[in-house]
C-alpha cells in the first residue's frame, strides 16, 4: 500500500512538472491572452489533483477568523521539492499564491467543483454568464464592503487622499491658464479677436475628448494606470505649449494638454472611492474636491506673481522670445508632474483588480492597506483575517492576434481594435434597460449645472471689464481746436480725445499713449521717438513733414488721414492690436483668486454635511440656493458689487458640485463607473463651452437673459435632481 501511495505521488508531482513545461513553452508561443487560459487550465488541474489526493492543502478558518494553510502534505513526501523553491522562473505564475500566504479565490474554488469543468462553461449560454457575473457582482459588492470596514481609514487612505488630490488640483490649474495667459499672449501671438476666443475654449474641448476616452479606458486597463497616462500626455504638451511660439502650435499643444488632464476628475473619484467604507465615502469625497479649489488658487497667484514680470524674458533674435507668461505655463504643469511622481508609489485599485479576476492581486492590496492602517494607529499585531475574496466572473473573448509571423504593428492594431471594441461595448451598457433612466437623467442634471455654472464664471469677469470700460469712458477728457507749438511731451497722454487740432513742432518722446483720439487735427514739424500705443487712433488727420522713429504707430492707426512728406523709421514689430492696461490684468488676478477663495465655505459645509443629509437633498437644496442668488445679479451695477455676487454664487454652487460627483461615483458599479462619470463630465465640458459662448455674446446688451437662462438651467437640475435615487447608506456597487 504504501509502495502504490509513493507511485500515486509520483506521478502527482510528474503531472504537475508537465503542465508547467507546457505552460512556459506556450507562453513563448502565444500571446499573453492566451498564456492566461493555459494558466487557468493548469490552475484547475492542480485542483483536481490535490484534492484527490489531499483536501487539507486548502486554507482552514480559525475559531478567531484568522486562517492558517494546513503543511501536512507539504511536511509529507515533497519537502525539498516545493514548487517556491525549486526551477522557479520570474516567468512562471506558479499557483495561486499559496506560497505568500494568499487565501484560495473562492469563485476558483467553486467552479472547480462544476461537472464538467472548463468544457461545459464553453459552451453556456452569454445571458446565463452575464446572469453569473451580475450575482458575482452583488455578492462582491457586500463582501468588500466588510473587507474595507476591517481594513478602517487611516493613513493609507490619508496618503492617497493627497496624492489623487495633486491630480484633481492639475485639472483645477488647466481652467485658468489660458485665461490669465490670454492678455500677454496675443501681443506675442498676433491673435485676432476670432482667435482669442479660439484659444479659450479649446481647453474645454480637449477635456470633453480627453473624459470620454480616459474614462473607458480606466474600465478596461485600470484606474491608476490610466491616470499616469492621461497625466504625462498633460504634463509633455504643457511643458511644449510653454516653448512652442506659433499661434497654431501652442492652441495644438493646450489642446492635447486639455485631453490629457481631461480624464482627472472620473478617474480620480472613481479611483479614491474604492478605498473608501460607505460611512467615510460621502464626506472624503468632498474633502476632495477642495484640491479642484487650490487649483484654482495656485494659479491665480502664480499668475499674480509671475506674468507682471516682463524682466523675466529672453530672445533668440527676432524669431524666438520667451516672456514671462511663458513661465507661468511651465510653473503650471508643476502640479501633474508631482502628481505622476506621488502616484507611481501607489497600488491600483483592488476593486478593480476584483473585477478583473486578479484575486492575488487585490489580495495582496487589502492586506497593504489593513497593515498601514494598523500600524499607523499602534496595532501592528493585528492580522488581516479575510480567507476568501470574490472574484468576478470573466467574459474574455479569445482574440487570433496572427502568431509569431504576424508583423508587430498589425499585432499592435489588433490589440487597439479589440480594446476600442471593448469600450465602446462597456460604454453602450451604461443606456442599457437598468440603467437608461438613471444615466438620461444624470445627463440632463450635468448639464444643466455646467451651462449655468461655467457660462455665469465666465460671464462675470466680462461684465467686470464692460463696467470698467464704462466707468473709464465716464471719465475721458475733451479737447477742441486747441493750437500746440514747440511743445515736448514726454509723459503718458490717457483717455483723451482731441478734436480739430494743430500741433506745429511738437515733440512726442518715450511715452505711452492709451485710449487716444486725435479726429481732424494738423501735425507739422513733428517728432514721434519710442512711443508705445494702446487703443489710439488718428482720424481724418494730416501730417506734414513728420518723422516717426520706433514708433507702433503704423498705418493702420491713421485712418483715413494723410501723410505729405512724412517718414517712418524702425518702427516696432507687432500686431495690430490694442492691448489693456496693465490694472486689468491684475483684477483678472484679483477676481478669480477670490471667485476660488470664496469656494472654500461651501466645501466644508458640503463635506460635513454630505453624510449626514444625504446626497439628493445637497445637489437640490444647494442648486435652488444658486438659483435664487442669480437674480441679485440684476442688482450688480458696480465693480464691487459684481465681485461680491461672483463669490456668493461661487461658494453655493460648490456643494452642488461636490454632492454630483460622489452621486456619479455611488450610481454605477465598478466596471462602469468611470466610463459612465467620464461620458458625464465630457457633457460637461461640451455644455460649458455652449455656456461660455452664449453668455458672452450678451456682456453690454443685457443682463436680463443669461440670467434668465442660467435660473431656467439651475431651476431644472435641482428638480430632476430629486428624481434620482439616494445612495446614502449604500454599498458601492
Amino acid at each position: 500500500m504504501d509502495e502504490g501511495y509513493r507511485d500515486r505521488s509520483a506521478f502527482i508531482k510528474g503531472a504537475k512538472d508537465i503542465a508547467k513545461e507546457v505552460k512556459r513553452h506556450a507562453g513563448k508561443k502565444v500571446g499573453r491572452h492566451v498564456d492566461k487560459v493555459a494558466d487557468e487550465y493548469t490552475k484547475r488541474s492542480y485542483t483536481r489533483f490535490e484534492e484527490e489526493d489531499d483536501d487539507d492543502d486548502y486554507p482552514v478558518q480559525a475559531q478567531d477568523g484568522s486562517y492558517y494553510r494546513s503543511n501536512s502534505r507539504a511536511n509529507d513526501d515533497e519537502g525539498a521539492h516545493s514548487d517556491s523553491t525549486e526551477g522557479h522562473d520570474e516567468d512562471d505564475e506558479i499557483y495561486e499564491g499559496e506560497y505568500q500566504g494568499i487565501p484560495r479565490n473562492d469563485s476558483v474554488e467553486k467552479a472547480d467543483r462544476q461537472v464538467g469543468g472548463v468544457g461545459q462553461s464553453q459552451f453556456q449560454d452569454k445571458a446565463q454568464l452575464e446572469g453569473e457575473r451580475r450575482k458575482d457582482q452583488e455578492e462582491l459588492a457586500q463582501q468588500y464592503e466588510t473587507i474595507l470596514q476591517e481594513c478602517g481609514h487611516g493613513r493609507f487612505q490619508w496618503t492617497l487622499y493627497f496624492v489623487l488630490g495633486l491630480a484633481l488640483m492639475a485639472d483645477g490649474v488647466e481652467i485658468f491658464v489660458v485665461g490669465f495667459v490670454l492678455p500677454s499672449a496675443e501681443k506675442d501671438m498676433c491673435l485676432s479677436e476670432p482667435n482669442k476666443g479660439m484659444l479659450g475654449l479649446i481647453v474645454y474641448l480637449g477635456m470633453m475628448v480627453g473624459a470620454f476616452v480616459w474614462g473607458g479606458l480606466a474600465d478596461r486597463i485600470g484606474r491608476r494606470q490610466t491616470l499616469l497616462i492621461s497625466l504625462s500626455i498633460n504634463s509633455v504638451f504643457a511643458f511644449f505649449s510653454s516653448f512652442v511660439q506659433g499661434y497654431s502650435s501652442f492652441l495644438f499643444c493646450r489642446l492635447l494638454s486639455g485631453v490629457g488632464i481631461g480624464g482627472s476628475i472620473p478617474i480620480v473619484f472613481s479611483y479614491y472611492s474604492e478605498f473608501l467604507a460607505q460611512e467615510k465615502r460621502g464626506e472624503h469625497l468632498s474633502w476632495l474636491c477642495m484640491f479642484w479649489m487650490i487649483g484654482g488658487i495656485y494659479a491665480a497667484a502664480m499668475a499674480w506673481a509671475i506674468i507682471p514680470h516682463y524682466g523675466w524674458s529672453f530672445q533668440m533674435g527676432s524669431a524666438y522670445q520667451f516672456h514671462s507668461w511663458r513661465v507661468f505655463v511651465l510653473v503650471c504643469a508643476f502640479p501633474s508632474v508631482a502628481a505622476i511622481a506621488a502616484l507611481t508609489t501607489m497600488p491600483e485599485s483592488p476593486r478593480f483588480f476584483l473585477e478583473n479576476g486578479k484575486h492575488d492581486e487585490a489580495w495582496m492590496i487589502l492586506k497593504q492597506v489593513h497593515d498601514t492602517n494598523m500600524r499607523a494607529k499602534g496595532y501592528p499585531e493585528r492580522v488581516f483575517s479575510v480567507t476568501t475574496i470574490k472574484t468576478v466572473k470573466q467574459m474574455d473573448e479569445l482574440v487570433d492576434m496572427g502568431g509569431e509571423a504576424t508583423a508587430w504593428h498589425q499585432r499592435w492594431r489588433i490589440k487597439l481594435t479589440n480594446l476600442f471594441h471593448q469600450v465602446w461595448g462597456n460604454f453602450l451598457t451604461v443606456f442599457n434597460p437598468e440603467y437608461r433612466r438613471i444615466t438620461y437623467m444624470m445627463m440632463a442634471v450635468w448639464f444643466s449645472m455646467s451651462f449655468s455654472y461655467y457660462g455665469l464664471t465666465v460671464w462675470f469677469p466680462d461684465m467686470i471689464k464692460y463696467l470698467q470700460k464704462q466707468e473709464y469712458s465716464s471719465r475721458t477728457k475733451v479737447f477742441i481746436k486747441e493750437k500746440v507749438e514747440h511743445v515736448t511731451f514726454n509723459f503718458t497722454l490717457e483717455n483723451q480725445i482731441h478734436r480739430n487740432g494743430e500741433y506745429f513742432n511738437n515733440k512726442f518722446l518715450n511715452l505711452k499713449m492709451k485710449s487716444m483720439v486725435f479726429e481732424d487735427s494738423l501735425f507739422e514739424e513733428c517728432y514721434f521717438e519710442d512711443i508705445t500705443s494702446s487703443n489710439t487712433f488718428f482720424r481724418n488727420c494730416t501730417f506734414i513733414s513728420t518723422l516717426f522713429y520706433n514708433t507702433d504707430l503704423f498705418k493702420y492707426r491713421l485712418i483715413n488721414s494723410k501723410l505729405i512728406n512724412s517718414t517712418f523709421l524702425h518702427n516696432k514689430e507687432g500686431c495690430m492690436l490694442d492691448f489693456s492696461d496693465e490694472n486689468n490684468a491684475y483684477m483678472i488676478y484679483f477676481v478669480s483668486f477670490l471667485g476660488t477663495l470664496a469656494v472654500l465655505p461651501g466645501n466644508i459645509v458640503s463635506a460635513l454635511l454630505m453624510d449626514k443629509i444625504g446626497r439628493l437633498r445637497m445637489l437640490a437644496g444647494s442648486s435652488v440656493i444658486s438659483c435664487v442668488s442669480c437674480f441679485f445679479l440684476s442688482f450688480g451695477n458696480s465693480e464691487s458689487a459684481m465681485i461680491a455676487l461672483l463669490c456668493l454664487f461661487g461658494g453655493i454652487s460648490i456643494a452642488s458640485w461636490n454632492a454630483l460627483d460622489v452621486l456619479t461615483v455611488e450610481l454605477y458599479p465598478s466596471d462602469k463607473r468611470t466610463t459612465a462619470f467620464g461620458f458625464l463630465n465630457a457633457l460637461c465640458k461640451l455644455a460649458a463651452v455652449l455656456g461660455i459662448s452664449i453668455f458672452q455674446s450678451f456682456v453690454g446688451i443685457t443682463k436680463a437673459v443669461p440670467i434668465l437662462f442660467a435660473s431656467g438651467a439651475l431651476a431644472v437640475g435641482s428638480f430632476l435632481a430629486l428624481k434620482l435615487p439616494e445612495t446614502r447608506g449604500q454599498v458601492l456597487q
